[in-house]
């Protein structure tokens, strides 16, 4: 077992009797689907349609306290405190920041972590992403004994982006940040926040754009933030590297056509190609039979 702490991970946390449908009226997932036994993955949209914030949500048993933990991106966290507060109105719910209280563990190896630790949890993206816990912050830092680069490395070795790594926050979509496909998007639930331009994007299959997992031809990565070009067009932005391995935001249209031009793409002058499909990935790639039905 391999153990390392998220630095850039906030908590917050959400209770009160009405806690579970406050979050079902707000977040793009399913909220009836997180139990104790499986954790939830969602965000908060702005109206357009274009996420705020995407967390992980952990409920917690009576013996605890009952309601729900948030694993946040750290420098979101403020941010969403202060529209929780202000969609909270008249609802029975409270609301804590946890944060400098609190410290988010990962495992870095994929292995499970001790149930005594805290509030242990699988990923509910991708369970080859192991557990996590959200645990004191005293003491915390003695349970540690890998870097977060461990973590991130095997993140982007399984295809899975991160907000602010692999996508900025206030201008991506659901469909580009692959909530579709790690199950951060119910498309059964009643209504939310963007729920309608998320359901277009779905039903008329408009998502040209997606993170993807690349390797570079070089053996070595780009740094994170280079432009990806192909066919003397902007193809996207290089996001999370490991060695010669990276996620990339890119328009698949595009892509498409400069493979069909027999052009390498390259990102920050370094010629890269598509990696192996993720098995979680269900929208076709270019060159698949199918590409350009429905992207």
């Amino acid at each position: 077992m391999s153990v390392t702490r998220l630095i850039d991970r906030g908590v917050i946390r959400i209770g009160g009797e009405e806690a579970r449908d406050f979050l079902q009226n707000l977040v793009t997932n399913d909220m009836d689907a997180v139990t104790l036994e499986q954790a939830g993955y969602g965000a908060l949209l702005t109206p357009q349609g274009k996420i705020i914030c995407d967390f992980l949500i952990v409920a917690l048993s009576d013996r605890d306290g009952g309601g729900f933990l948030l694993d946040t991106p750290l420098l979101q966290t403020s941010d969403l405190m202060k529209r929780l507060k202000l969609y909270k109105l008249r609802a029975k719910v409270t609301l804590e920041d946890l944060t400098e209280r609190s410290a988010v563990l990962a495992s870095a190896d994929g292995a499970p972590l001790p149930a005594e630790v805290g509030v242990v949890y699988t990923d509910p993206r991708l369970s080859a992403l192991g557990q996590r816990a959200i645990v004191d912050a005293a003491g915390a830092d003695d349970l540690v004994d890998a870097v977060p680069e461990a973590w991130h490395a095997r993140r982007v070795g399984l295809g899975v982006p991160a907000g602010g790594r692999d996508f900025p926050y206030g201008d991506t979509f659901p469909h580009e940040a692959l909530l579709d496909q790690l199950g951060g998007v119910s498309f059964r639930k009643g209504c939310y926040i963007g729920q309608e331009v998320v359901s277009r994007m779905q039903h008329r299959g408009t998502a040209r754009t997606r993170i993807v997992p690349v390797v570079f031809e070089g053996g070595i990565a780009t740094e994170t933030g280079a432009p990806a070009t192909g066919v003397g067009k902007p193809l996207g932005t290089i996001g999370s590297t490991a060695d010669d391995k990276a996620l990339a935001l890119l328009r698949l249209d595009r892509l498409a056509d400069a493979l069909a031009a027999g052009e390498t793409p390259l990102g920050g002058g370094l010629a890269f190609r598509l990696a192996e499909k993720p098995g979680f990935i269900r929208f076709p790639y270019p060159g698949e039979p199918d590409f350009g039905a429905a992207a």
